[in-house]
């Protein structure tokens, strides 16, 4: 009961600040309209700062809705473009007009990009609706609990048990109308399936660039690798051998000598290949998998590294190339730049997730730098939509910690059904609730509004005057009820108990 009372509370204060910052969009909203006036007389000066106005009003509605709501707004707005650069000759280009100085080639970007943005005019039908919404969903619960205790003097002691019945139906549906309130500002606040699709367009058309530019330098580095090392070493055997053949006959023992030297020589360019080919694809990796090859990457650091794998399916073969890198770059950081003698690793999986935690006993500071091992590590994940995320305090320790999302592509999800007791109340709320909601609560609700003397077939209307609202109050609240728990029960079941994933084929 306590925790009821907190909860209602609660929602009653948040209720009030959220009603009155709505009322208080009536001022926003008469400067949006005088900006839209102008705009149609041609007057376009106004648009962009009253356009700042409404995004600032909107991401502090989003903020709120996140911290006092717990209901997650993310911003839906296109990426601001990127500032005008100059032509060879100096000048600026907009359309088909130069300018001497990037002024006005910004300005007029970030008008047209505002301009076009779905999400700005989204915004501003939000801040036109929210204070009708948000000022009458949030402050109804205030006003039937005030109405409510002060029925008994405005109107007949008899109608204290009816003003009670208002007041704790008020005070009651409370959260429920602030998570309708959350619903409202997520429905217009959040991004749109379309702005969700073209934001992830722009993303993979970025990564894709750096995919193909790392590509590229990869394969660079091969060429090099390949020109500098074994290449140069199959030319000099070459001409050893050549040497040989003059030899063979006139000094047998220079030509002996000649030969061993051409074995080291081959000994070490199948060396160099071999490095080449692992720096490549490592044959182990291929053959036994992540785990194997983490941990014979483990035995060949010169750090005492401890190595925990818990994998249920063995992830995709790009994706292992792009984890067994990037480990493999983190203890060379470790050993290299961080001073550390010790590193633990832990491979493991959360659903359908790889996350890999390598952590460190080194000096710490670790900066993700552009050109540098930890951005090229940034690039390589990204691909798969990766993150890495470092935590390194001066002084250490450097954690960094690797998820790749649906990188096990093997799992299929299992969610715990429902218990019976849930299903049936769920039916009943589905199959029942709209004969307390509708025929005996509305209905008679607006005949006693309206006037006529129907009885018919109504509970509430047979019953003796006093008793009648408090009847049709009661039958509506409980045909919200039950509607309200066959919603709410599969909701809290799904948050509850997520779809945990069962044990897929191993690969």
């Amino acid at each position: 009961m306590r925790r009821h009372a907190t909860t209602i509370g609660r929602a009653l204060a948040l209720g009030v600040a959220l009603g009155g910052l709505a009322l208080a969009d009536v001022v926003l909203v008469a400067l949006t309209a005088a900006a839209m006036v102008l705009l149609t007389f041609g007057l376009i000066f106004f648009f962009m700062p009253t356009t700042r106005l409404i995004r600032r009003r909107t991401m502090m509605a989003r903020r709120l809705t996140g911290r006092w709501l717990g209901v997650e707004v993310p911003p839906s707005y296109r990426p601001p473009p990127p500032p005008p650069r100059p032509q060879p000759d100096g000048w600026y280009r907009h359309e088909r007009q130069l300018y001497k100085t990037p002024r006005w080639p910004a300005w007029n970007n970030r008008l047209n990009w505002m301009f076009t943005d779905p999400a700005t005019w989204r915004d501003g039908l939000w801040l036109f609706l929210n204070p009708l919404v948000g000022g009458v969903l949030l402050l109804l619960p205030l006003g039937a609990l005030g109405s409510g205790l002060a029925m008994p003097w405005y109107w007949a002691p008899q109608a204290a048990p009816l003003g009670v019945a208002v007041a704790v139906a008020g005070a009651a549906s409370a959260p429920w109308l602030l998570r309708c309130y959350a619903w409202w500002n997520r429905l217009l606040l959040s991004p749109t399936a379309k702005s969700v699709l073209s934001g992830r367009i722009r993303q993979l058309d970025r990564v894709r660039l750096e995919v193909a530019d790392s590509q590229a330098a990869e394969l660079r580095r091969i060429e090099r690798d390949l020109h500098d090392g074994a290449q140069a070493r199959l030319v000099a055997m070459g001409m050893m051998l050549g040497a040989v053949e003059e030899l063979v006959d006139r000094d047998p023992a220079a030509a002996r000598t000649l030969l061993a030297k051409v074995r080291e020589a081959s000994s070490t360019a199948l060396t160099e290949l071999r490095d080449l080919v692992k720096g490549i694809h490592p044959p182990v990796l291929a053959e036994r998998g992540l785990g194997d090859a983490v941990r014979a990457l483990a035995l060949d650091s010169p750090l005492k590294v401890t190595v925990t794998v818990d994998l249920k399916a063995r992830p995709d073969s790009p994706v292992e190339s792009a984890v067994y890198f990037s480990i493999s770059e983190l203890l060379t950081n470790a050993a290299r730049h961080g001073g550390a003698d010790r590193v633990w690793i832990d491979i493991s999986t959360r659903g359908r997730t790889l996350r890999v935690t390598v952590t460190d006993d080194g000096s710490g500071g670790a900066v993700p730098s552009r050109g540098g091992g930890l951005h090229g590590i940034e690039r390589r994940l990204a691909a798969f939509d990766g993150v890495l995320a470092l935590s390194s305090p001066p002084g250490g320790p450097t954690t960094a910690t690797i998820d790749l999302p649906y990188a096990l592509t093997g799992l299929e999800p299992v969610r715990p059904s429902m218990p019976r007791w849930k299903l049936a109340v769920v039916g009943l709320g589905w199959g029942l609730g709209w004969l307390p909601l509708f025929p005996q609560g509305l209905v008679p609700m607006v005949l006693k509004l309206t006037g006529q003397d129907v009885r018919s077939w109504f509970l509430a209307l047979h019953l003796p005057e006093p008793w009648q609202w408090p009847m049709i109050v009661f039958n509506i609240a409980l045909g919200l009820t039950m509607y309200g728990l066959a919603i709410s029960l599969p909701i809290v079941h799904a948050r509850r108990h997520p779809a945990r994933e069962g044990a897929g084929p191993d690969r």
